[in-house]
Order: C-alpha cells, then sequence, then structure tokens
C-alpha cells in the first residue's frame, strides 16, 4: 500500500502552505475556491484572524507562518540525529562542492545569511563531521571539508528525503514547480 505524503509525515490531510505569494493566492482561489471553503482551511482560520487588509499583507502573513510551519516539521528530522538545520545546510554545501571551501564561500552558498558560519563550523568540528586545514595558498584562510563521518551522517539523513518532501505533499509535482517559479519571481522583485 502507497502511503500519501500527508500520511507519512502523520499530518492532518489539511494543508496551509498553498498560499505563500499574492500571484499564487490568486491562482488558488480561482482553481480551489470550492475545496477550500467546503475544508474551512486557510490562514485565517489557522491564525485565528477574521481578515486582512489586503491580498499581499494575508499572503505576507501566510509566507511567514508557513516557512514557521515547515521549519518545525523539518526539525523534527534533523532532531533525530542531533543536528540544526544551518550544520546540516553546511554539511551539504561540502559535500556538494566535493572540494575544501573557506568560511566566506560557505557562509555565501548558506540558505540562512545571517547564520554565524564560523560557529557553525567549529560545532560540526566538535562533531567531528568536519575538519579544517589551513589554505595552502594563503595561509590567513582556513579550508573546510566534510569528513567520512559527515558523509555517513547525510546519508543517513537520506534516507529521510521521501519524509522530508512530504512537507510539501499536498502539491502536485506542476504545483511545486509553479510554487518555486513564483518565489524566485518574488524575490527578484526587490
Amino acid at each position: 500500500m502507497k502511503l500519501r505524503p500527508a500520511q507519512l509525515m502523520r499530518m492532518p490531510a489539511q494543508s496551509n502552505e498553498y498560499s505563500n505569494s499574492p500571484g499564487f493566492m490568486v491562482y488558488l482561489c480561482r482553481t480551489f475556491k470550492g475545496q477550500l471553503l467546503a475544508n474551512n482551511m486557510g490562514i485565517e482560520t489557522d491564525i485565528n484572524q477574521p481578515g486582512f487588509r489586503n491580498e499581499y499583507q494575508k499572503a505576507t502573513v501566510n509566507f511567514i507562518y508557513t516557512f514557521n510551519w515547515m521549519s518545525e516539521r523539518m526539525k523534527l528530522v534533523f532532531d533525530r540525529e542531533s543536528i540544526t538545520p544551518q550544520q546540516f545546510n553546511i554539511l551539504r554545501i561540502l559535500r556538494g562542492a566535493g572540494k575544501p571551501l573557506s568560511t566566506l564561500q560557505i557562509r555565501q552558498r548558506m540558505l540562512d545569511k545571517m547564520s554565524d558560519t564560523s560557529r557553525i563550523v567549529d560545532r560540526l568540528l566538535l562533531k567531528e563531521l568536519v575538519k579544517k586545514t589551513t589554505c595552502p595558498s594563503d595561509k590567513r584562510l582556513v579550508d573546510v571539508t566534510i569528513t567520512e563521518k559527515g558523509k555517513r551522517l547525510l546519508e543517513k539523513l537520506d534516507t529521510y528525503n521521501q519524509e522530508m518532501d512530504a512537507v510539501l505533499g499536498n502539491l502536485s509535482e506542476t504545483e511545486a514547480r509553479t510554487l518555486n517559479k513564483l518565489l524566485d519571481k518574488l524575490r527578484d522583485s526587490k
């Protein structure tokens, strides 16, 4: 028997991650209006707020709420392996790079640009998940590489990929692709 992603996460089959941008909200209202009303779903219900100033404010609040909702679910997976999302991000960056990187290079690739990369790397060093070496071309810099132990941890976390993908399990692949395009468009609006 194939489980739906929502069942994998042991979550109710309701969703509040649909309206992450103003344009997507309009799309959803047109496409899923009957379903949304029938299920009494939405950010208004989730945060017990009767209304918003406009669709842009609603989308902003919904985006922040949904980000936190998703973060909580992802954290459940990371907690199993005693790792933070930022530590996971650095390990994935190092594995993907396939070569040593400086903390500056790591910081440039981080999802959370406000993270204290040096301190997170030091915590990973204590867990023996990374190692630091002096950069041969510039003795002032330190190179960071992932250790075999770090690679094994990522391989273990890779076994949770289906569960992590299930956080967006109420979206079809086409809807996820549309969401990605809309989020990219949103960031381009600077």
